[in-house]
């Protein structure tokens, strides 16, 4: 078996040298591992995923997600049964497509992040707000039920 054949992308020519090495295959590892946390998939292109961040009050929710180069109009929100889902598009600029780029490290396409809600999330109350590339969500928490005490009354 070819070792090629285990490489699912890349430049597969650098493990077949004879002075790759222990260190080169070290290197290489930590080439596939970095490309997979920045969401580079398979085509080598990088996959768009925004930063979120959660945070939790006594009466609310707050999702925090970096978006920069997105507007108001190229971002979804929605929620069904307990889930919120963010969609967005970053489009590719005009200006770019009439250029010949040689290099560039932007991503453009359509993203998805989904979250679990607690249950009873009112979808009417949660609002968004969107500033300078973060988009802010609050969503209230629903009312906890006071617990009933039940009185005991004495059998027949």
């Amino acid at each position: 078996m070819r070792l090629k054949s285990l490489v699912p992308f890349g430049d597969a020519g650098a493990l077949t040298r004879p002075d790759f090495g222990l260190f080169g295959l070290h290197r290489e590892i930590d080439r596939l591992f970095n490309e997979f946390a920045q969401g580079i998939g398979p085509s080598g292109k990088a996959n768009i995923v925004p930063s979120i961040e959660i945070s939790e009050s006594d009466k609310a929710i707050e999702v925090t997600a970096e978006m920069p180069g997105l507007e108001r109009k190229d971002v979804e929100i929605s929620i069904e049964d307990d889930t919120l889902t963010i969609r967005g598009e970053k489009k590719v600029e005009e200006q770019q497509k009439d250029k010949n780029v040689q290099h560039s490290e932007r991503s453009y396409g359509v993203f998805y992040r989904v979250l679990q809600l607690p249950s009873g999330i009112d979808p009417s109350s949660v609002q968004a707000t969107m500033s300078n590339g973060v988009l802010k969500i609050t969503i209230p928490k629903p009312a906890k039920p006071e617990p009933k005490k039940i009185e005991v009354k004495e059998a027949a």
